[in-house]
């Protein structure tokens, strides 16, 4: 979790709230919660919040740059406040378990495209999609006829 909550708000022109500062501490405390896992822990922390109030604050601190969102195909968005740095990611295709995965070569973007199309490229998402080792190491489910 970061040092001053609050100031990183202020510093990039987000009015402090308890709402943003709580949804915040969610998205440091659980990397890569979806909207829904960060509402559970906002509640649990202050209360009543409705869930239109967390994605507004998702979009907000998405917008600002102090969480990145991460749409994995046939996923709901995800969030982390590990910005910046141009990581990508690991997904389980059995359980969902998300990992960060740091750049493969180089400073962002750490990719280059074969053809820019005039686009001024500074960030590049890959998404290694597999099986977790937890998930290797339960037995097949057999399939039922």
């Amino acid at each position: 979790m970061m040092h001053d909550p609050a100031g990183l708000l202020h510093r990039h022109g987000v009015q402090v709230t308890a709402q943003r500062l709580a949804v915040l501490a969610a998205v440091s405390d659980r990397p890569h919660g979806t909207a829904d896992d960060v509402a559970k822990i906002v509640r649990a922390e202050i209360g009543a919040i409705s869930r239109q109030a967390v994605y507004n604050t998702l979009g907000v601190l998405a917008d600002k740059g102090l969480i990145r969102r991460i749409q994995p195909a046939g996923s709901p968005a995800r969030y982390e406040d590990r910005v910046g740095d141009n990581h990508h990611h690991l997904i389980c295709r059995t359980c969902g378990r998300m990992v960060d995965v740091d750049c493969a070569v180089g400073a962002a973007p750490c990719l280059t495209a074969a053809a820019d199309s005039g686009f001024e490229i500074d960030e590049a998402e890959v998404i290694y999609w597999g099986h977790c080792p937890t998930c290797l190491a339960e037995p097949p489910v057999p399939a039922e006829d």
